[in-house]
């Protein structure tokens, strides 16, 4: 009964905003936050001046604000968080889910360390990470390594393998590797991300450069060259040749091809002969341990040799070469551009496969297109989808000189502080505030939510409190928001980073890259899960089914409810500043202010919590929100 009557009251004052839009629009009232430059004399470096800044520098850098992260950064300002953040230790999911299988169940329950992608084990361990809850795998600590998820989480954006894959879809160690692989390799250098990458067996079998092997002309046998594409179109360089500014390059009003069929080829030949790692294996079969992959008596184990099981350690160890089965007897062009190593881009036959990998791999990394493409990619991730070319280049500039002593090229460490301190990233949305910003994603709204909020599981339940299920869903989230960690479609990640929603996005020349999975079913489904949210899963309820499993994350909405009771204004200003780093506009305000002061205490057990929930439903879904500034 209570829970119809939330539903009915919110249907209500929905419809009742919406009406008001249009004649909102001739009064004083302004939809546009506050303006005022709040910028304190020391500029950036003396920052976060406000806690509004700070709320908005945190919602880039994390996955969400909260009080504590508020008061935090002001207290030691910019550089010395982000000093803090680059020294922590990665929060990794590999232990996690080696901690479930581990666990013993008591009898009647045969599921409680089962561990599989059907079972939601990887995605119970990505939102303990991401959210930052108590982990039971490791006594109870909470990960703190915010910036490093953060950036990883963009990272899987770039560099896609996922659950989409028919053999990765029941792996999920291989899974949980390259992730952990990605926030290890968060604030190194990209180079070393790139082979990384590259020998991960999760990524070899999803663009399926594992067991490739040479040309043989007799049999019509070529190799594969899905992974020598998307390593150069989607994680490297692009289609187009690019100014360092992140324009393309133009010849009679036309841009330049960076590479091509020819280079393709090339490229699918050295990346040839890449098999699992066997370590510790077998030459002849012995049950539990790895056939070998390099076996000289039987070359043709390459194809039936690697992991019998998801959680052996061949999903998570590198590739290793196989010379048997890599083309060493061809020359081999690769990309040509200005002061290319190599005479024309082109790779001379003879070398191992470790070496001409090795050489492949410079031979993209020093690519000019490369500062550029992966300043654009990330800046989109973390801050703005439509980045101005004088954004772009000072960040590829960073990456192409970190600016040491040493010239280092490539060091993401280094591109992220420029990305996150840059002015624009700092004071876009009021140097530029029509253009300036991204929708955010589904999952980011989310963890936002429980970040505020300060969800935690019921305690208590020695087996699963602590094991957050929320994102375990039926249908499978995914399926209704659109996105979930490592379940991307496809190679090109939930959304296109060109995407342009058509309209004024796209006859203005601006892209939208989050808007390519807002459709009907997203937009639906969006509000009703964030619905079940805020209205089930809240500390000690029993409103709705499962809501007091000690798997749900429930929202501390007991923690809000004194001031909502009290003073609604104050609760939708500080609802303003954690949600929407303090840029909520007049009109918004208003309309939540009177809506919530409107609700008679006679109508509710609990008015303080009845105002939490109506403020936190109605700003979560509410366009000011939607698009982060």
């Amino acid at each position: 009964m209570r829970f119809a009557r939330s539903l009915r009251d919110f249907r209500v004052v929905a419809l009742a905003c919406l009406c008001a839009l249009p004649a909102a629009r001739t009064s004083a009232q302004s939809h546009w936050p506050d303006q005022t430059f709040h910028d304190g004399f020391e500029g950036i470096a003396g920052g976060p001046a406000t806690d509004a800044d700070a709320s908005r520098f945190l919602a880039q850098a994390t996955f969400g604000a909260t009080t504590e992260d508020i008061a935090h950064l002001r207290a030691v300002g910019y550089g010395a968080w982000l000093n803090e953040q680059f020294a922590k230790v990665p929060s990794t999911q590999v232990p996690y889910l080696d901690w479930v299988q581990g666990l013993s169940c008591p009898a009647g329950d045969d599921y409680c360390n089962v561990v599989a992608e059907w079972a939601g084990t990887r995605l119970q361990t990505w939102t303990i990470n991401s959210v930052g809850t108590p982990d039971p795998s490791r006594s109870q600590q909470v990960p703190t390594d915010q910036l490093r998820q953060r950036v990883a989480f963009a990272l899987s954006e770039i560099f896609v393998v996922s659950n989409s894959n028919g053999t990765l879809a029941q792996q999920p160690w291989a899974l949980a590797s390259f992730y952990d692989m990605l926030a290890a390799d968060a604030f190194g250098n990209y180079r070393n991300l790139l082979e990384d990458v590259t020998k991960h067996p999760a990524m070899g079998v999803f663009l399926s450069s594992i067991q490739n092997q040479k040309a043989n002309p007799e049999e019509n046998i070529h190799p594969d060259e899905n992974y020598a594409r998307e390593i150069n179109q989607l994680f490297s360089i692009g289609l187009v040749q690019l100014n360092l500014d992140g324009t393309p390059k133009l010849v009679n009003g036309q841009p330049v091809a960076t590479y091509g069929q020819e280079a393709v080829r090339g490229f699918a030949a050295v990346f040839t002969g890449w098999d699992f790692n066997s370590v510790g294996c077998s030459v002849d079969y012995q049950d539990g341990v790895p056939l070998c992959c390099n076996n000289p008596e039987n070359p043709w184990q390459y194809f039936y040799c690697g992991p019998a099981n998801s959680d052996d350690l061949a999903w998570q160890r590198p590739m290793e070469p196989v010379e048997y089965w890599h083309d060493d007897t061809t020359d081999k062009q690769l990309l040509d551009y200005p002061g290319v190593a190599l005479a024309g881009g082109v790779l001379a036959h003879g070398g191992a496969a470790q070496a001409e990998l090795t050489a492949a791999l410079d031979n993209v990394f020093h690519h000019p297109n490369v500062g550029p493409f992966i300043a654009i990619r990330l800046i989109q991730r973390l801050v703005t989808s439509n980045p101005t070319p004088a954004y772009v280049q000072r960040v590829a500039q960073v990456f192409n000189d970190d600016g040491s002593a040493s010239h280092v090229r490539g060091n993401l460490k280094a591109v992220v502080k420029a990305i996150l301190l840059d002015p624009e990233a700092r004071y876009g949305q009021w140097q530029k505030p029509d253009t300036f910003g991204k929708l955010r994603e589904p999952l980011l709204r989310i963890t936002q939510l429980w970040r505020a909020m300060a969800a935690r599981t019921p305690t208590g339940d020695a087996l699963y409190s602590g094991r957050s299920g929320n994102l375990d869903t039926w249908p499978p989230i995914v399926e209704q928001i659109g996105q979930a960690p490592l379940y991307s479609p496809t190679v090109f990640n939930f959304f296109k980073p060109d995407f342009a929603q058509p309209g004024e996005v796209r006859t203005r020349g601006l892209v939208s890259p989050e808007f390519q999975i807002l459709g009907d079913t997203t937009s639906t489904a969006m509000p009703n899960y964030l619905f079940h949210q805020v209205f089930c899963n809240y500390t000690a309820s029993e409103a709705c089914w499962d809501a007091d499993n000690p798997q749900t994350l429930q929202v501390n909405e007991a923690r809000d409810a004194p001031l909502a009771a009290s003073d609604p204004a104050a609760l939708v200003d500080r609802y303003s500043l954690l949600m929407m780093g303090g840029q909520m506009s007049p009109f918004m305000r208003n309309v939540l202010v009177t809506r919530l002061a409107a609700m008679d205490p006679g109508d509710y057990d609990d008015i303080g919590r009845a105002r939490v929930q109506e403020a936190l439903y109605l700003i979560f879904n509410s366009p000011e929100y939607s698009i982060q500034k």
